[in-house]
């Protein structure tokens, strides 16, 4: 049986989407500034990228959105994870749970950034869904990854961005129930937007997006406003510690400014 692994490094916090640019648009403003107050961060993308392009074949197009994702990453003084799927490829079965679970349990975070469960899209929809199973399982010795990697122990809290839009796929509001101040970090949040170039192209071409940094600003600008507090914020909904952590183990309050809303 393989020997259960302790948390070796504490304020540890990985953030796993499902496409590079997901995290610079909604969680980056909170990684960065949880960077800022000591902690260790993760950047990871589950996807390659490799649909979003009008321009490149699949193979090149990947190599493209790795490099930027990877330059996105070493800005911010995070440690960069390689992704797992193609576009469009992530399901939530048991093969791609057991490469999920693997990752996490090597990086033992406390702390997780994800999709929201009810996003516009089935991507960001399975990635949440494989990372919420993959934190549940991630100190369960019978439960065996792919590589194989030994289970992990310490307390592990989840929070859930806004989908892009700040509403679900069937167009309704999301309301968060926490707000991080990210107004100090929004210079540096749009420098590890503007890594990603080739995306800048492909919103521009099918979804008539063509400035991403002010709709970037604009959305945080609105959560900001929610907050009741802040000029600019993420917002989140913090997912229920059942099965992860202790009831008041909750480390963004912790650590960071944040508000519970009006």
């Amino acid at each position: 049986m393989d020997t259960i692994s302790s948390r070796t490094k504490e304020k540890c916090a990985l953030v796993a989407v499902a496409h590079p640019d997901d995290i610079e648009f909604m969680m980056a403003g909170t990684m960065l500034e949880l960077r800022r107050v000591g902690w260790e961060i993760h950047f990871w993308n589950l996807t390659n990228g490799c649909c979003g392009s009008m321009e490149h074949e699949r193979e090149i197009i990947s190599a493209i959105r790795a490099r930027e994702a990877a330059a996105s990453a070493a800005k911010a003084g995070a440690v960069w994870h390689e992704p797992l799927f193609d576009d469009l490829g992530v399901f939530y079965d048991a093969a791609s749970q057991a490469r999920v679970s693997a990752v996490i349990r090597q990086v033992n975070p406390e702390l997780i950034l994800t999709h929201s469960p009810s996003d516009y899209m089935e991507d960001h929809q399975n990635v949440c869904r494989l990372v919420v199973t993959g934190a549940f399982s991630k100190g369960m010795p019978n439960f065996v990854t792919v590589p194989p990697a030994p289970p992990a122990v310490g307390p592990l809290r989840i929070y859930h961005a806004l989908p892009h839009g700040l509403r679900d796929g069937l167009g309704r509001p999301v309301i968060p129930d926490c707000y991080v101040n990210i107004s100090g970090v929004m210079e540096a949040k749009g420098e590890l937007l503007a890594c990603h170039e080739s995306q800048k192209k492909w919103l521009d071409a099918t979804q008539g997006m063509a400035a991403c940094l002010d709709e970037m600003s604009r959305m945080c600008a609105e959560m900001g406003k929610m907050s009741g507090e802040f000029d600019f914020a993420e917002g989140f909904l913090r997912h229920s510690h059942l099965g992860f952590c202790p009831p008041d183990f909750d480390p963004i309050a912790r650590d960071l400014t944040v508000s519970f809303g009006t």
